[in-house]
């Protein structure tokens, strides 16, 4: 894997080297380098199994070249162009080669990122010659890996056979395995390292992020229980394995003995606790595409024209940090700040070569800002109808809908060369005006349901109406008198919902913030529990459900 040495030097010298090509009026080159590390899970106890499996890795690196060409009549075409695998002048000409011919004419670009034209922004330029932000070990070796695999595994292992209710229904402790115990999962190891330099900004700018992120699905077949758990580390040195015990303690209490087993409730509409994978999955999937800043260009978004507006319960607040400068959530659920670059998912610098930076989208119930990259945000700033669009001039509004999100996510997160900049969240977080305790909000609630974890999470009737459905998998409880009472059946409830109506029938928001990714992402939501009224929820008949 290149060095960010390696990378800033291909950076400078590919800059000075297209700069100077025929008809090149800017350019901006990145170049980045990524590696993902993944230790699978599979054990099962009543079938021949390896446990860990062995590590499975993938690397890329390579050049992208964003050009302006001005041609011999004075027209203007841009082009992207990338090459994998080179950072060489060479890979360079063949990546300004695929620019050029594949170059448009395109009447909303206005300019490559230039500083100049951001207001209120970027802070001094000390601050962004280079930024490390959560450096992982270099080149990890895989023992070390598979040593993190099996330690989630004995961890899950030791849970199970601790259980007080597994070693009744089996008899024995040694007759455990025959109740059938599953435990499944991913570990995974994402680094990346970026360099980015352009005409406007020909400082070259680096950052080297690390995450590590685990997520493991634990089953008591017998019962047809599930649980869940995960993690999220900067440093490979900070993992601990506790996410495949924390899914072997959910499988083991989803098993509902005392109540006969898992439960079936009715179609209705409930008082819910929403936990913090749920609520990372239905911010991330329906509310964020709204709160991007190119969605109200094109007309499409559920909050057409109401920046500035009161869109959500007072009780919640919602921001983007990327610099992520101190959030901390302890195992008490206190919340506290400091400063510090070592936060799982931290990043400086966008990958268009602008500060990263903090971006209020809705604060107690005011849609305050959106997300945006740096194309989104100067055709906006030069439609005719954007005050329509936005609710508000935009030049009364530039701070909060400055270009800090301009990322090239690649598959499964990092830093992508071959991908032009659209606009990403990177860390997420979600306030509440008076943090309750977990206990707090099931009293809040009196009778209804909490959702601890839910899939296949999607718009529909399109982005703009704000419904969602998806389908309660698992963590899931009946609530009675302000406790957890029994389990749900996994896969036997449906949500049928509308982001907008869900924002504002809050209740109540948790204390405890916990950083949780999607599958296939490196974005992180900082996510509390949240206590809805009125939430649909409809049941799957058996016979789907048996499907």
């Amino acid at each position: 894997m290149p060095s960010v040495v390696d990378l800033r030097t291909a950076t400078s010298e590919a800059l000075q080297f297209v700069s100077a090509q025929p008809g090149v009026e800017a350019v901006e080159v990145f170049a980045s380098a990524d590696a993902n590390l993944t230790v699978r899970l599979n054990y099962t106890s009543h079938i021949p199994s390896n446990g860990v499996e062995e590590p499975k890795s993938t690397e890329s690196y390579g050049l992208g070249l964003r050009v302006v060409f001005r041609l011999e009549d004075g027209q203007r075409r841009t082009g992207f162009g990338s090459e994998p695998n080179d950072l060489s002048l060479e890979g360079a000409q063949r990546a300004l080669d695929k620019a050029r011919s594949g170059a448009v004419a395109d009447p909303e670009f206005v300019s490559l990122p230039s500083p100049d034209e951001i207001i209120h922004f970027p802070p001094a330029e000390s601050d962004l010659v280079q930024s490390t932000s959560g450096a992982a070990p270099t080149n990890p070796e895989s023992s070390h890996l598979v040593d993190s695999g099996w330690s989630m595994m004995d961890r899950a292992l030791d849970t199970f056979g601790s259980a007080e209710d597994l070693v009744s229904m089996a008899g024995s402790p040694e007759r455990i395995p025959d109740l059938g115990l599953i435990l499944g999962g991913d570990m995974v190891l994402l680094q990346s390292r970026m360099a980015i330099a352009s005409t406007y900004l020909p400082q070259v700018q680096t950052e080297d992020n690390s995450l590590v992120m685990s997520f493991a699905t634990a089953m008591v077949e017998r019962w047809n229980s599930k649980g869940s758990g995960w993690s999220v580390n900067g440093q490979l040195a900070e993992f601990d394995g506790q996410a495949a015990a924390e899914a072997a303690r959910n499988a083991v209490r989803a098993s509902g003995l005392a109540y006969g087993g898992g439960q079936r409730t009715p179609t209705g509409a409930y008082r819910v606790v929403l936990g913090p994978q749920p609520v990372a999955e239905i911010l991330e999937w329906i509310l964020m595409p709204g709160l991007h800043l190119e969605m109200f260009y094109a007309g499409a978004s559920p909050f057409l024209g109401q920046l500035g507006r009161t869109v959500a319960s007072e009780q919640i607040s919602i921001y983007d940090d990327g610099p992520l400068l101190g959030i901390n959530a302890d195992d008490t659920g206190s919340v506290g700040f400091e400063q510090s670059l070592g936060r799982p998912g931290s990043r400086r610098i966008t990958d268009e070569g602008l500060p990263a930076g903090r971006t209020g989208l809705i604060q107690q119930g005011e849609l305050t800002g959106l997300l945006s990259d740096y194309y989104n945000y100067q055709r906006i700033r030069h439609d005719p109808n954007a005050r329509q669009k936005l609710g508000r001039n935009p030049a009364e509004v530039l701070a909060g809908i400055a270009p800090r999100n301009g990322f090239r996510p690649g598959n499964g997160g990092g830093r992508n060369f071959a991908g032009s900049p659209s606009t990403i969240a990177s860390n997420l977080v979600i306030e509440g005006a008076n943090g309750l305790s977990h206990e707090e909000l099931l009293r809040q609630v009196g009778n209804g349901v909490y959702i601890g974890r839910i899939w296949y999470t999607y718009p529909v009737n399109g982005i703009t109406s704000g419904d969602f459905s998806g389908t309660v998998i698992a963590d899931s409880y009946l609530i009675k008198d302000g406790r957890l009472a029994a389990p749900l059946q996994p896969n036997t409830l449906r949500m049928n919902e509308n982001v907008q109506r869900v924002l504002n029938n809050i209740i109540g928001i948790g204390a405890h913030r916990r950083p949780t990714v999607r599958w296939s992402s490196d974005q992180i939501t900082w996510a509390p529990e949240i206590a809805v009224d009125g939430f649909g929820l409809e049941q799957i008949s058996e016979f789907m459900n048996d499907v």
